[in-house]
C-alpha cells in the first residue's frame, strides 16, 4: 500500500544555513508521526515543506501518490487534503467563531453557508466550544483559541493534520485541553503529523516518534524504544534533558 506521504532526500536552506539535509520518510494511513528535537533542528522546516508553505531545495514529496513538486499537479488542490495547525492561532480577529470555521469550506470547497454552519457547529461541539460559536477570538483563551484553530482547520475535511507545536504558546495549564482533542483526532484514525515538545503526547499517542537535529533524522522508532531504549548518544543526551 501506498504510503500517505512519502518524503525523499528533502533538503532546505535559507541563504547559506542549511536546514534540511537529505530527510527521507513515509507516514502512513492513520499513522501519529510525532517529530521531537531541540530548536532550530529543522522540525516545523520539515512540517512547512509537507504543504509547500517552505518551497524545499531538493528531493520529492508525494501526497497519495501525486508529487507536490510536479508543476502540472495543482497544489491548491492537493492542500485542500492537508490541514495545518500553528502555534499562533491565525484566527480573525473581526470575525465570530463560527465564521472563522465557515469560511474556508465555503470560500475554497464551495460549500453552501447551511451544510457549513452545520459542520461548524459540530466540529465546536467535538473540541468542547459549542457555546463560543457567537463569540469574538478576544475573548477566548489561549486554549480555547486553539481549539477553535484545530476545528476551523478539520472544517475542511483533510486527510492528514499537520500541527505544528501546537501548545508551546499555551499558559501550562490550557496545554491539556488541546491536547486532549488530538489525542481524539488520533483515536479516530487521523493521519497526524505532530511537531511538539509534549514529551507525554509522544509517548503516549505517537506511533513513531522521529528525533531530528541540525536538519537530518538522527533516530525514528515505536516511542516505547525512542524513550526507553534510544540507539543513539544525541538522542539520550537530549531526552535526559527534557524527561
Amino acid at each position: 500500500m501506498t504510503a500517505m506521504i512519502e518524503v525523499r532526500n528533502l533538503k532546505k536552506a535559507f541563504g547559506d544555513n542549511v536546514v534540511l539535509r537529505d530527510i527521507s520518510t513515509d507516514i502512513q494511513h492513520q499513522e501519529v508521526l510525532v517529530v521531537i528535537g531541540p530548536s532550530g533542528s529543522g522540525k516545523s522546516t520539515f512540517l512547512r515543506c509537507l504543504n509547500l508553505l517552505e518551497q524545499p531545495n531538493g528531493g520529492t514529496i508525494h501526497i497519495e501518490g501525486r508529487n507536490l513538486m510536479d508543476p502540472a499537479n495543482k497544489i491548491n488542490e492537493i492542500r485542500m487534503e492537508l490541514g495545518m495547525v500553528f502555534q499562533r492561532f491565525h484566527l480573525f480577529p473581526h470575525m465570530k467563531v463560527i465564521d472563522n470555521i465557515m469560511l474556508a469550506p465555503m470560500q475554497v470547497r464551495k460549500w453552501p453557508e447551511e451544510k457549513a454552519r452545520k459542520n461548524a457547529l459540530e466540529l465546536l461541539a467535538k473540541v468542547g466550544l459549542a457555546d463560543k460559536a457567537n463569540a469574538l477570538p478576544d475573548s477566548l483563551s489561549g486554549g480555547q483559541a486553539q481549539r477553535v484553530a484545530i476545528a476551523r482547520a478539520l472544517a475542511m475535511e483533510p486527510k492528514i493534520m499537520l500541527f505544528d507545536e501546537p501548545t508551546s504558546a499555551l499558559d501550562p495549564e490550557m496545554v491539556g485541553e488541546v491536547l486532549a482533542v488530538m489525542k481524539q483526532l488520533a483515536k479516530e484514525g487521523m493521519t497526524m503529523v505532530v511537531v511538539t515538545h509534549e514529551m507525554g503526547f509522544a509517548r503516549e499517542v505517537g506511533d513513531r516518534v522521529m528525533f531530528m537535529e541540525q536538519g537530518v533524522i538522527v533516530e525514528e522508532g515505536k516511542p516505547q524504544q525512542i524513550f526507553e531504549q534510544p540507539t543513539q548518544e544525541r538522542t539520550k543526551s537530549f531526552l535526559s534533558k527534557v524527561l
